[in-house]
């Protein structure tokens, strides 16, 4: 059996989502940015200068300098900004952004884009994270993120312009070290991670992940934890915040989608997954990804 401290470095490390830039550029004067609004999350990366983070309900601004970065893994209200105060910061204007400058000495430098979360198991993590994390550049166990922070300031600073694609890769690994920084320093987490964390509920997730097509009923889960039916069922909720069922058919759309890039066909796929009918499998997988099963294998197709 892996530790429970593994079983988590799997979760993130398994967390599927895309990264893709919003605009990387140079602010001046006063100014305020935001996406809210526009339910997605955000990630906003300072490579240059220094600037505010106004988040609503928080009564004190957040100071950014460069090689900080902030995640905001909900759609919530916030804005960025030249100004301390939250009353200035409203009272300055939207303005376009002006190319980076390397030997800028004023304003702020932002890589800024979205993720998407892919449905399923990767909704389930983040669901159980916080709102939003910052990663500070001085924090003294971020030697890897100061180095990855390093390779996106160089990047951005490549000309004639940076490598978009590059820049979202970076970003995705640099936001892998900040969740795997927040969950080792004991940050209070919910969802998928919290149950791993507990030693008798991570037995039964590594059994889960592992056996997915396996029978699996409320009674047999429950007897890995050494609990009753009804406590178990109580307990597994606090602490994941999804049933039992829900997190077993995460898992099992997990595992359909990997067996279905590797070429099996959906027939194949619904047995391994624990359907006893391709109508059932096909159901359950349009509903949890979006899209039939047998489409999802030809997207992959040659992959």
């Amino acid at each position: 059996m892996i530790s429970s401290s593994h079983l988590v470095d799997w979760l993130l490390e398994g967390l599927e989502l895309d990264a893709s830039l919003f605009h990387v550029g140079r602010y001046c004067g006063g100014w305020h940015a935001s996406t809210q609004g526009m339910g997605r999350a955000s990630f906003h990366l300072v490579v240059q200068g220094q600037c505010w983070l106004h988040l609503d309900g928080r009564a004190e601004p957040v100071s950014l300098v460069a090689g900080d970065a902030v995640f905001l893994l909900r759609d919530l209200g916030y804005r960025l900004s030249s100004e301390q105060d939250l009353g200035d910061a409203c009272a300055r204007p939207r303005q376009a952004m002006q190319p980076l400058e390397p030997d800028a000495t004023d304003g702020v430098g932002l890589v800024c884009g979205f993720f998407d979360f892919r449905p399923g198991l990767s909704s389930l993590i983040v669901e159980g994270l916080a709102d939003w994390i910052l990663l500070r550049a001085d924090e003294p166990a971020g030697h890897a993120a100061r180095a990855l922070f390093g390779l996106i300031l160089e990047e951005c600073e490549r000309a004639p312009a940076p490598s978009q694609a590059l820049l979202e890769r970076l970003t995705h690994l640099l936001f892998l070290y900040a969740l795997r920084q927040q969950v080792h320093t004991g940050q209070p987490l919910g969802g998928l991670v919290a149950l791993a964390r507990q030693p008798a509920f991570a037995g039964l997730l590594e059994q889960l992940i592992e056996q997915p097509g396996q029978a699996w009923t409320l009674e047999s889960m429950a007897a890995c934890t050494g609990l009753s039916r009804s406590a178990f069922f109580k307990r597994f909720n606090e602490l994941a915040g999804q049933s039992p069922g829900q997190v077993l058919l995460a898992l099992r759309m997990r595992h359909a989608c990997q067996l279905l890039r590797a070429g099996n066909t959906v027939e194949q796929v619904g047995a391994q997954v624990g359907y006893q009918s391709v109508a059932a499998f096909t159901r359950a997988f349009a509903k949890v990804v979006g899209v039939q099963p047998g489409a999802y294998r030809r997207q992959h197709e040659g992959r």
